[in-house]
């Protein structure tokens, strides 16, 4: 639809299911678990959980990491955590968290501790002094496209029917 404006409104994670609730977005993509009351949610795909690290730790020298590998680690965990799952062995680091996952990676990136995230973010807050490795057996990240059930118009009809491949062509 190259004639219809679509405006890209970032949303942290713990905002996301307010937006919502105030009027913000008409269709947003999220990260589940989110409360579906009122809410149509397609499920999209899973994300891989990794590891971010300073270029130069340790971590660095296998491909892929277990939890058994984080055992000792500071584990950096921000407020805007979108994971919510314990690394076992991990230990808390003696400072205040920072309020975000962008905050976590720099300090990362001085050599103080890990942070575990969805690849996507990793990538997001990329730098030349990290470096990030999956981790195994971590649970994934759901993504979905969720919009209000009250609220669909027919432009969402049109964009959640993209979403799931239907074309000009294509029946209901």
């Amino acid at each position: 639809m190259p004639r219809t404006p679509l405006e890209l409104v970032p949303l942290l994670g713990a905002e996301q299911r307010a937006a919502f609730v105030r009027g913000e977005v008409d269709a947003a993509i999220v990260r589940l678990p989110i409360d579906r009351d009122g809410l149509h949610v397609i499920p999209l795909y899973e994300e891989t959980t990794v590891v971010v690290c300073a270029v130069d730790s340790h971590l660095t020298a296998a491909d892929e990491l277990t939890s058994e590998d984080l055992a000792g680690e500071v584990r950096i965990v921000p407020l805007d955590d979108v994971l919510a799952f314990d690394v076992p062995g991990t230990e808390a680091p003696r400072f205040a968290p920072p309020e975000t996952t962008g905050q976590a990676i720099e300090t990362v990136a001085t050599g103080v501790g890990i942070v575990v995230v969805p690849m996507s973010l990793a990538r997001l807050h990329h730098r030349k002094d990290v470096t990030f490795r999956p981790l195994a057996g971590a649970p994934a990240s759901a993504v979905a496209l969720a919009w209000p059930a009250d609220a669909t118009t027919e432009l969402v009809d049109v964009f959640v029917g993209i979403v799931r491949g239907r074309t000009a062509n294509s029946s209901r």
